[in-house]
């Protein structure tokens, strides 16, 4: 079995979809599968070439095993919607002249979003004679048009037609959440759709191999302190606002610190109200690499894991949860439907606030102070759920199973 991974986003760079696409493509080598992927020069988030990729230096390389094709992407630092569209529609161009030289294979399996990448993947699958598999992460343009990225009408009438042309040249649909599976499901009832969702590498994320670090003393914390820690982009669905508003209201709870770890395009905003509403304890730190996070997360006590308040996140699990609570740390948990509904009501693996609520989040926040042993508890439990249901091996065994049956 030949399978072609094509994706915008791919270790070196850090952040969900890479690890995710990465962890994937390991197992499903390891399950007898031919596995290589084409991708884009290193280059999120910093919006920039990383140095070792330039002067076409690195256009073919082994990762753990795996073949990796980088073809050019277009790369900025302007947030416009053009400067957007041209780093999408650069990658698209130059995946397909890169991908049309490859060999056939009998799989494309394709990361959306970007949905432009579709536009590729559909004409290098049957360039390569390939059964096009179209992965959903994130439905997208719905997403981008409730939270008010995208407004251009046309835009978003020619994303949602290149949607429908995708998921109807597809072979199989897969999508990381069963919210997204349930709505294209609903809309697309004929098409073969498999529930493919994200997960965690147990053993890599296992707190009885990772030894407490020096995180705490390093940083200025003591060892009693309350560390409520969120780890990953800092964009616009996740409206971090409600932490530091929440911050603000239990401030005189001098054991009580907030850590945002991570960047992204809402990071100069959120440092800037920090400073209007003069907290001390709100601490931003740089990203850090994915072998750094057991032991980040060995060191803090509840993780955050806050989206805007909208539908659409009614079905979306953020991948933070899973290594957090893989890591035994409980959750503290904004965001409604799928994810309250695993981790919360079944796995009762941490607490819940009501997306966006952060009168509520204050509340919740000053409970765990007061019952700090509920704190182990919660996350002994939330290690045993991800254990059971969301193993990293047990998911692609299940689709590689799912490929042979096409």
């Amino acid at each position: 079995m030949r399978i072609l991974i094509l994706t915008q986003y791919y270790p070196p760079e850090i952040g969900a979809p890479q690890n995710r696409l990465h962890e994937l493509a390991i197992r499903l080598k390891d399950l007898g599968a031919h596995i290589e992927v084409l991708t884009a020069l290193p280059n999120y988030p910093q919006m920039k070439i990383h140095q070792e990729y330039k002067a076409k230096k690195n256009r073919e390389e082994l990762i753990d095993g795996i073949v990796v094709h980088r073809s050019w992407i277009y790369v900025s630092n302007s947030k416009g919607i053009f400067s957007r569209l041209l780093n999408y529609f650069s990658f698209v161009w130059s995946s397909y002249w890169r991908g049309k030289k490859l060999p056939e294979f009998d799989f494309l399996f394709v990361e959306s979003p970007p949905l432009f990448l579709g536009y590729s993947a559909m004409r290098l699958a049957k360039k390569l004679n390939s059964k096009l598999i179209f992965n959903v992460s994130d439905l997208w343009p719905e997403s981008a048009e409730k939270l008010g990225i995208v407004q251009n009408k046309m835009l978003l009438n020619l994303a949602y037609r290149l949607e429908s042309k995708c998921y109807l040249k597809a072979d199989l649909i897969t999508g990381q959440t069963q919210g997204i599976v349930k709505d294209i499901s609903r809309r697309f009832n004929l098409k073969n759709i498999h529930w493919l969702p994200n997960g965690v590498n147990i053993d890599f994320y296992n707190p009885k191999q990772i030894k407490l670090g020096d995180f705490r003393e390093k940083n200025g914390f003591n060892h009693d302190d309350l560390l409520f820690f969120y780890g990953g982009i800092i964009g616009h669905a996740q409206g971090l606002e409600v932490v530091l508003k929440a911050a603000q209201i239990v401030g005189e709870h001098q054991k009580i610190k907030f850590i945002i770890q991570g960047s992204g395009p809402q990071l100069h905003k959120l440092k800037e109200l920090k400073e209007s509403l003069a907290l001390q304890n709100v601490y931003f730190f740089d990203a850090v690499n994915k072998s750094q996070m057991p032991s980040v997360l060995k060191a803090v006590d509840i993780a955050l894991v806050p989206l805007k308040k909208l539908p659409l996140f009614e079905g979306a699990i953020p991948s933070k949860v899973f290594e957090a609570l893989s890591m035994e740390v409980p959750l503290l948990l904004g965001v409604d439907g799928e994810a309250k509904h695993h981790f919360i009501d079944t796995a009762q693996a941490g607490w819940f606030f009501e997306p966006g609520n952060f009168n509520q989040l204050a509340d919740v926040i000053l409970k765990i102070e007061k019952n700090p042993s509920l704190i182990q508890k919660a996350g002994q439990n939330g290690r045993k759920y991800v254990s059971e249901f969301f193993n990293r091996d047990q998911i692609a065994a299940s689709l590689y199973n799912r490929f042979k049956s096409l």
